[in-house]
């Protein structure tokens, strides 16, 4: 295997296992968040920014997780 193809393989297997956590935490913080506004919609106004706030750093795991990728394609 070339040195080229095996950074390629090995950004493509960094990438994929990282941004498996952060998918799964979006979808599980997005299904509580939207349980919890099914059971209390009063309470929509205080869930909704908290939810968005999960969100943003479970996607930000998975900005690194290409950063990382990037790294190990490109040195």
């Amino acid at each position: 295997m070339e040195l080229e193809s095996a950074k390629t393989l090995a950004m493509a297997i960094a990438v994929g296992f990282g941004v498996l956590g952060p998918g799964i935490g979006v979808g599980l913080v997005a299904a509580s968040a939207l349980e919890a506004i099914g059971r209390n919609p009063e309470a929509a106004n205080k869930i909704q920014p908290l939810m968005f706030v999960g969100i943003v750093f479970a996607e930000a795991l998975a900005i690194f997780a290409l950063v990382v990728g990037f790294i190990v394609k490109f040195t």
